[in-house]
């Protein structure tokens, strides 16, 4: 309930208004049934034309007011609801761009899409028909039992008396049916899941003739979820049914009572037909209520998942002013140990130190922790212990905004976005024309201008460049800006020797004071390095010269061996 109070209390004047527009047009739709009731029993008699076109004119304008007030109060909750959800969805993409890394493995990605969409239009509903509906179902309910006693007390006790048989009916089908949604809900975030991987791997599955096997499983997932609707649905289908019979069984009970009252003079027609409408009205009210409550079950369970985003813990982007040493080494590791699951070490007690302009290259087996060490040295996680210091100072004391602009970067799985080249490789930051072009010249893009220049139109993903491609233009993205510290984590996997020997070149005479991080599978990508570390299982094996580790590591001059046939380039 706080986190609606939170998001509505910017358009407590706009609520409060549409409320007021509601209530009275709510009491207009009241009036109604009285005013024929009054119409027929006292004044159609008299045969006063005057008198009949006066409440008939009442009614009209009775009439009027509901339909304005109605229509007036639904836009102002739809703008509401609008403008509600608009804070919200901001300040919830806002928030999820500033998770740490850790916040968001645990959400996972498709957790925080379905939240994102899902809950938020859940969360939209509720808001738009509490205002609609929120005032004036109970108004509607509360309301016609009040008039309805006034018309005619005996016909009323009817009424009263079933109340509570509605009620428990509602009570017991909406304990029942919500559980049951819920569950569903559950099955079609699954359901979800198996439409995302297949359409992210559809090239894989299609390649392994998978396709009939994926069909199965989308199929007997389906089946779960239409098993799992079907359930809900049926439990909560007898709500309607149900108040129509009691609905039917009052209104044979009204007209039975009702007439032996007309008969004896105890009561008008005219109480009688209105009494059959306050009937229909309040029978409405009660459904319309079983849904809000089965609405609003939805969305108080969004909002909780909504506000547990909201209430992750983001990275810290403050600090003291970044100074560095001039004596001390650029990037220096002293003793790092870090552990995702904060059970057993993913890296441990990893040393090492750079000079500005140095290079430093990475191998080891998969698994062996060789990325981990470019997201802590990144301040995606923080370190468990030991510490990383770039110029002297330890990468926790220095405002994240300045660490991170230090960097260029390109991921093991990196990311391109639709649009062009130019926003690609921009990437929002004040980068010029001639960086850009530069940028592209040492990355060996020479594929941009002759598909049309920067201007050149990207899909998402890339998916309209190959392999070598999408690597040459997230190279371009990392090069632009001259970065302090370039971090390549297999960025040139794809690439054919000639090109990666020209992109090392390139690197090696326009870069001289970047520190080059490369992880790489192949030693001829970092044998000619300053620096080169060995990990395996998360420990470093060696560290040195490529001459250096081929006479102390044995691991190296395994996989030396293996690439390179034992001979030494």
């Amino acid at each position: 309930m706080q986190f609606f109070i939170r998001y509505l209390r910017p358009y407590g004047r706009r609520i409060t208004g549409g409320l007021i527009i509601k209530f009275f047009g709510t009491i207009m739709d009241l009036f109604l049934p009285w005013l024929l009731a009054y119409m027929l029993d006292e004044v159609a008699p008299t045969k006063n034309r005057g008198q009949i076109f006066f409440f008939g004119g009442v009614m009209l304008l009775c009439s009027i007011i509901a339909w304005l007030g109605n229509v007036l109060a639904n836009r102002a909750a739809a703008s509401v609801a609008r403008d509600a959800i608009r804070t919200v969805r901001h300040d919830l993409f806002k928030k999820i761009t500033l998770l740490t890394s850790r916040e968001i493995d645990r959400f996972t990605i498709p957790s925080l899409i379905s939240r994102m969409t899902t809950d938020t239009y859940h969360i939209y509903r509720i808001i738009g028909m509490a205002q609609r509906m929120g005032i004036r179902s109970p108004i509607l309910l509360v309301g016609g039992i009040i008039v309805t006693m006034t018309l005619d007390s005996a016909l009323s006790t009817l009424l009263v008396a079933m109340l509570p048989f509605l009620g428990l009916i509602v009570w017991f089908i909406s304990k029942k049916g919500v559980p049951l949604y819920t569950i569903t809900q559950k099955h079609i975030d699954t359901l979800t899941r198996i439409v995302r991987e297949n359409l992210t791997g559809i090239r894989i599955i299609k390649a392994l003739s998978k396709t009939e096997d994926e069909k199965k499983r989308f199929d007997r997932m389906n089946e779960t979820v239409a098993a799992s609707e079907t359930k809900a649905a049926s439990v909560m289908a007898v709500n309607s049914p149900t108040m129509q019979f009691l609905l039917n069984m009052g209104l044979v009970l009204v007209i039975v009572v009702g007439a032996g009252r007309v008969d004896a003079g105890l009561s008008g027609t005219g109480n009688i037909i209105a009494f059959l409408s306050y009937f229909t009205i309040i029978l409405q009210a009660m459904l319309t209520i079983t849904r809000f409550l089965t609405m609003y079950s939805k969305a108080l369970a969004s909002a909780k998942r909504v506000d547990e985003v909201l209430e992750g813990q983001e990275e810290i982007w403050g600090g003291e002013a970044f100074a560095p040493d001039p004596k001390a080494p650029h990037i220096e590791f002293d003793r790092v140990s870090f552990s995702y699951n904060k059970k057993s070490p993913d890296v441990k007690d990893i040393s090492f130190s750079l000079k500005q302009g140095q290079r430093l290259g990475i191998l080891g087996p998969t698994g062996a922790g060789k990325s981990t060490l470019i997201k802590l040295l990144l301040r995606l996680y923080d370190v468990d212990d030991g510490q990383i210091r770039i110029g002297g100072k330890d990468i926790r004391e220095i405002p994240l905004e300045k660490l991170r602009q230090m960097f260029g970067v390109v991921f093991q799985n990196d990311a391109i976005f639709r649009g062009n080249i130019e926003d690609n490789i921009r990437l929002g930051r004040k980068i010029s024309l001639e960086e850009m072009e530069k940028a592209i010249q040492d990355a060996q893009a020479a594929f941009i201008e002759e598909k049309g220049g920067v201007s050149t139109p990207v899909v998402s993903r890339g998916q309209n460049f190959s392999g070598g491609q999408q690597q040459r233009l997230l190279l371009s993205r990392a090069l632009a800006g001259t970065p302090d510290i370039l971090i390549l984590d297999d960025a040139s996997s794809a690439l054919d020797f000639k090109t990666e020997a020209a992109l090392r070149a390139a690197l090696k005479s326009g870069y001289e004071k970047t520190t080059v991080i490369t992880i790489a599978q192949r030693i001829s990508a970092i044998m000619h390095c300053d620096v080169i570390l060995v990990l395996e299982d998360g420990q470093p094996q060696g560290v040195g010269t490529h001459e250096e580790l081929m006479e102390s590591c044995s691991l190296y001059r395994e996989i030396a061996h293996l690439q390179l046939g034992g001979e030494e380039e």
